[in-house]
């Protein structure tokens, strides 16, 4: 089987080349088949908690119903962090990657972001909002130039964002001349459910089962206090607080009658018997994890730098795709519940185009690197492209931070 080389992400990065890079890794719940996983939950309008988002999907010939384990936003995360924390250890390599630093003082500490781990990357309003060197970053010419950045010449972005090419982008505060970058990498993970049919034989969307929660407390599983005690427990808490938690509590203790007292469970005290109201895990029989590479976006971009060059820059950002896929597929980590293992060694494939496609080695994290390494020298040499690690240091603005506060996760 062939190895991902540098030979083909260039033939990819050519016209007429490869639209695809595709990764497909079967998994399984690492409990047995026979234990659920609990899926990604998320926001239905206009309703409270969390659900789960089933779609309809083939597999093989037949209809099923699937769940979504995790996101196609979520796995590009994923990938993201990888870098950022290879970045955050110095590594060798991948500490050269460009990357926008955003840096925040709270109570004493230094915080650091970054454009790869921003929800929009280059364009956050983090870095739009700070300044770089005592000027509004947004009157720098350095960040001028990554706003002003087109397909036709997305040179300044390869050299200070250049995740904003693989990850995506968009500049949706500007007035005019939005910079709109989509993924080059996607991906995600489902789960096929057990087929419910109605009388008809017609598919039925399953409906998940519910779980019970509770809370032992050692000291009381009823623990009742008076009005004065419930404002007083608050109040030497009300620092570490939510405003709206200490508001709930201390309206709580307000309505409590002279000689009454009332649950303390507010505070977190006391027990909660076993109640069937949680979202159960979903029992899967196939479960699969996808990615894909579209060397067909990436050759919608332009470095000014001649065919040659161009071809070698995008090469390189495709090895740094790869690169990101590789560390973030060795970490199965994604949450409480849903702990899964390989059933199968991954499976990739280039599409050669006419319906013909190219087996190739799956890459880890030792040899994306060394692709990487050699993408990049290439890249040096054939479009004078120059990546030194940290290129754009910007100062976030205090009244972010003194404005910045947690909300509660009611979901």
């Amino acid at each position: 089987m062939r190895s991902i080389d540098l030979g083909l992400l260039l033939a990819a990065g050519s016209p007429g080349g490869s639209s695809c890079l595709t990764s497909t890794t079967v998994l399984e719940p690492a409990g047995g088949r026979h234990t659920s996983v609990a899926p990604a939950k998320f926001a239905e309008r206009g309703k409270k908690g969390g659900v789960y988002a089933y779609e309809q999907r083939y597999l093989g010939e037949e209809s099923r119903y699937a769940v979504v384990i995790d996101s196609k936003q979520s796995q590009l995360n994923r990938a993201e962090s990888t870098l950022a924390q290879a970045i955050e250890d110095r590594h060798p390599l991948l500490s050269r990657v460009p990357h926008v630093r955003v840096t925040y003082e709270r109570d004493g500490a230094v915080e650091r972001h970054y454009d790869l781990t921003l929800p929009h990357r280059v364009f956050d309003g983090h870095i739009r909002a700070g300044s770089i060197d005592g000027q509004p970053t947004t009157q720098t010419a350095a960040y001028r130039a990554v706003r002003d950045a087109t397909p036709a010449n997305a040179r300044a972005l390869l050299e200070t964002s250049p995740v904003t090419l693989i990850f995506g982008g968009w500049d949706s505060s500007r007035r005019t001349r939005q910079g709109r970058w989509r993924s080059a990498l996607v991906g995600e993970i489902i789960g096929f459910v057990a087929a419910s049919r109605d009388r008809s034989g017609a598919l039925t969307r399953p409906e998940p089962g519910l779980r019970g929660g509770a809370r032992v407390d050692p000291v009381g599983m009823q623990i009742n206090l008076g009005k004065t005690a419930m404002a007083d427990t608050a109040t030497r808490q009300q620092a570490e607080l939510s405003p709206s938690t200490f508001g709930e509590i201390v309206k709580a203790a307000n309505g409590i009658k002279a000689g009454e007292t009332k649950s303390a469970s507010p505070l977190g005290l006391g027990g909660i018997p076993p109640t069937l109201d949680q979202l159960a895990g979903v029992a899967c029989d196939t479960i699969l994890r996808t990615h894909v590479l579209s060397f067909a976006t990436l050759r919608q971009m332009r470095f000014g730098a001649g065919g040659e060059g161009d071809a070698a820059c995008r090469a390189l950002l495709a090895a740094l795709a790869l690169s990101a896929l590789a560390r973030s597929d060795a970490e199965l980590y994604l949450r409480a519940n849903c702990d899964l293992v390989e059933a199968e060694a991954p499976k990739a494939r280039i599409d050669q185009r006419g319906g013909v496609f190219l087996d190739v080695e799956p890459l880890g994290i030792d040899d994306a690197d060394l692709l990487l390494a050699e993408a990049l020298a290439h890249a040096e040499k054939a479009a004078d492209i120059s990546w030194s690690g940290l290129a754009m240091r910007v100062d976030g603005s205090p009244d972010i931070v003194s404005g910045a506060a947690d909300t509660d996760d009611n979901s």
